[in-house]
């Protein structure tokens, strides 16, 4: 399998470090976002989101590799666990294991959705020109995601005057060790990848994460936020390099979501409702995500098609439902797998050790903390050039697939979503057809989506017609 893919065994193990490495973060970043009260003032736990993001995403990212045969990894989706965190913040009477109760509901849907064919059938109904758009999107989104999260591009703070939503550096100009630290990391990753090294991109994080070490050691930059909730502008953005104390990993989240509670705190209406939500985002998630790997790695058949697809959403799907059942949000193929495929690999032995090192890092966290995301920045962007090159592959002549395939593509990273782009890329796609007078290349399936979409978007509006 492996050589019949183009790969060899040492790809592979490259491959999978370089993926652990740019998803690693996770097991950081998730247990912050998850951990405000909930209605009754309860508070997962840092530690113990902490172990199991680390156990449900190495369990579903060897599944992943094991069955489906892709290089794709899974983790805590990062718009979900957002989502999930602000749900629970916002919405009166709704505890964190009833929250997580609708997750795995959701991801029981899915899975049925699933092993019906509805999800192949809808990813089947997609035409090529917003499947490519899909590519591009999500190159663009985790160029973003490397440029934000290392401090290179900024969010400018609502003020009065402010013209722009985002900027260089601070105030303009690019200060403080971590960027340099990103700058040094893109220049020899991308020098690297034009001259076709052999692991380009991990020898970039590695050096990337060398200097990091250094520079914390001689000048104790710190967290960007500390303890105490300081901010310092200069300093890394979600992991200062260092080497905490070793702690045993703590498990007792596993079991505690409650799979129908939210149905009594919020009433069946809201709870189907929030069910809704979380689905069709998962949903199209995964969906975007695995066409824009697949197409990179080349594991599609000339015909458009992925091998194994329904292997690739039924895993993402109980993904859903185990992260839920653990307390550690639903778990989606990551976009940063992009960056195990950009160092060559193309079969699921790859996932088998990203997810064999996110199990070991249950129970070696601290290692972690050694790779502070601007070392892994550089990375993203690289690849998130390689994945938006494919963007001549649209049909610019054609606006009924041009301009969908644009908003597509665009929204993604300005929206800080992968469904959002798709959303809206098919509601354009259907709406602007039709005008052109041909309704009939539409897929039926298509004006279902688009509709559901439409509610998707529309939430805030039929939350208020329904006093919700």
């Amino acid at each position: 399998m492996i050589s019949r893919r183009g790969s060899s065994l040492g790809q592979e193990i490259r491959g999978g470090l370089a993926t652990f490495l740019a998803m690693s973060y996770i097991i950081v970043l998730n247990p912050l976002v998850l951990s405000g009260p909930d209605a009754q003032g309860d508070t997962l736990g840092i530690a113990r989101v902490a172990a199991v993001t680390a156990l449900v995403a190495g369990i579903s990212t060897i599944a992943m590799g094991v069955w489906a045969r892709h290089p794709f990894a899974l983790a805590a989706g990062l718009g979900v666990n957002a989502l999930v965190a602000i749900t629970v913040a916002t919405t009166e009477g709704l505890t964190w294991p009833a929250m997580m109760g609708l997750v795995v509901i959701a991801g029981l849907v899915m899975a049925l959705l699933v092993a019906t064919g509805f999800r192949q059938a809808v990813f089947n109904a997609v035409p090529e020109g917003l499947k490519t758009a899909i590519v591009v999107g999500i190159g663009l989104f985790i160029a973003l995601i490397g440029l934000v999260n290392s401090g290179f591009i900024r969010r400018v703070p609502d003020a009065a005057g402010t013209t722009v939503p985002v900027g260089l550096g601070t105030g303009g100009d690019l200060e403080g060790w971590p960027v340099l630290v990103f700058i040094v990391g893109l220049l020899v990753t991308s020098v690297l990848v034009i001259r076709k090294t052999r692991g380009a991109i991990l020898i970039g994080i590695v050096v990337a994460t060398v200097l990091a070490n250094i520079l914390e050691a001689l000048f104790h930059i710190g967290p960007s936020v500390d303890e105490a909730g300081g901010v310092n502008p200069m300093g890394w953005s979600l992991v200062a390099p260092s080497f905490p104390d070793w702690t045993a990993p703590d498990l007792s989240l596993i079991g505690q979501a409650d799979l129908f509670g939210a149905f009594a705190q919020v009433g069946p209406l809201m709870a189907a409702l929030l069910v809704f939500v979380v689905l069709l985002s998962v949903f199209f998630d995964a969906m975007g995500t695995s066409v824009g790997l697949a197409r990179e790695a080349g594991n599609v058949t000339p015909d458009g098609t992925i091998p194994h697809l329904n292997r690739v959403l039924m895993v993402d799907a109980l993904a859903v439902s185990a992260g839920g059942g653990a307390s550690g949000s639903a778990n989606q193929i990551f976009v940063e797998s992009g960056t195990g495929i950009g160092e060559g690999a193309r079969t699921g032995f790859a996932s088998v050790v990203t997810g064999a090192l996110f199990l070991v890092a249950m129970f070696l966290t601290p290692l972690i903390y050694l790779v502070p995301f601007e070392a892994v920045a550089p990375a993203l962007v690289v690849v998130g050039f390689m994945m938006a090159t494919q963007v001549v592959q649209i049909d610019w002549s054609d606006w009924g697939v041009a301009f969908p395939a644009f908003l597509t593509f665009i929204l993604m990273p300005f929206t800080y979503s992968i469904a959002n782009g798709i959303g809206a890329g098919m509601i354009a796609y259907a709406v602007i057809r039709t005008a052109q007078g041909r309704a009939k290349d539409v897929h039926p399936l298509l004006w279902v989506v688009a509709a559901a979409f439409v509610l998707y978007f529309g939430m805030g509006v039929f939350r208020g017609l329904l006093g919700l």
